[in-house]
C-alpha cells in the first residue's frame, strides 16, 4: 500500500516547496485567524499556485459561513475543502453537491462512541480525517495541537468512506501509526514545527521518508 502524505499548515514558499520535493501528495493551507498557521486568502492563493500539478491543495476552514467559504474557494481554487469545526453532515453534503472539489471532514476521536458517531458523515463527504479531540478549554484550537489519540480505536474498524489519520504525528511515530491503523493517508502539522506555525523543512523531509518506508 502506498501511503499518501499531507503536510498541513504550510505558510511559506520554502516549506511548500520542501513538502512537494519530499513527496507529499497533499499540502494544507489554513484560513482560520485564531490559528498560528493562518494565511490570508491572497497568500494562500500564491502558495496554491506553487503546487499546481504537483500536489493537491487542501483549504482548511473552521465553521465558515457560506459567503466566507465561497469567497475562499473562488480566490484559492483548492482541490480539497477540509472542514475542521462543528460542521454538520447536512452542510457537508450541501457543499459536496455544489462544489467541484473533494470535501473532507475532520472528527476528533475520544472513544468508540465518537468513532461511531462519525458514521453520520458517510455519504456526505469524500473523506473523514480522524484527529485527536480538541482540548476541553476555552479558546482551544480544533486541530494542530500536537496530541495523538488512541490508535487502537481504529483497529479492524469497518471504514465506509475514505479516511486519513492525524493528531500528533511526527517523523518518530508515523511509521508505527501506519502499521497499527492501516491509514491510507497521514496528516501532520504541529509535529513538524520548530515553533507554533513555523514548519521545519528537515522535519518535513524526515516525516515523508518515514511514512513512505512504513
Amino acid at each position: 500500500m502506498t501511503v499518501q502524505i499531507k503536510i498541513c499548515g504550510l505558510s511559506t514558499p520554502e516549506t511548500i516547496d520542501a513538502a512537494v520535493e519530499a513527496g507529499a501528495s497533499h499540502v494544507g493551507l489554513v484560513h482560520y485567524e485564531p490559528s498560528p498557521r493562518h494565511v490570508s486568502l491572497e497568500d494562500a492563493a500564491r502558495l496554491r499556485g506553487r503546487v499546481r500539478g504537483k500536489a493537491k491543495a487542501v483549504l482548511l476552514l473552521v465553521n465558515a459561513d457560506a459567503q466566507t467559504t465561497a469567497r475562499a474557494i473562488d480566490v484559492i481554487r483548492p482541490d480539497v475543502l477540509q472542514l475542521h469545526g462543528s460542521e454538520t453532515p447536512e452542510w457537508c453534503g450541501v457543499l459536496r453537491e455544489k462544489l467541484d472539489l473533494e470535501i473532507w471532514k475532520a472528527r476528533g476521536l475520544r472513544d468508540a462512541g465518537t468513532l461511531e458517531r462519525a458514521r453520520q458523515y458517510v455519504g456526505h463527504v469524500d473523506r473523514l480525517l480522524f484527529d485527536a479531540p480538541a482540548p476541553r478549554q476555552e479558546g482551544a484550537l480544533p486541530g494542530g495541537n500536537g496530541v495523538a489519540f488512541d490508535w487502537t480505536l481504529l483497529a479492524d474498524h469497518d471504514h465506509q468512506v475514505d479516511w486519513a489519520l492525524a493528531g500528533g504525528l511526527t517523523p518518530d511515530n508515523v511509521a508505527q501509526a501506519i502499521r497499527e491503523t492501516g491509514a491510507p493517508l497521514v496528516d501532520a502539522s504541529s509535529g513538524l514545527e520548530s515553533a507554533p506555525g513555523v514548519k521545519d523543512v528537515d522535519l518535513i523531509r524526515c516525516f515523508c521518508e518515514a511514512a513512505r518506508a512504513a
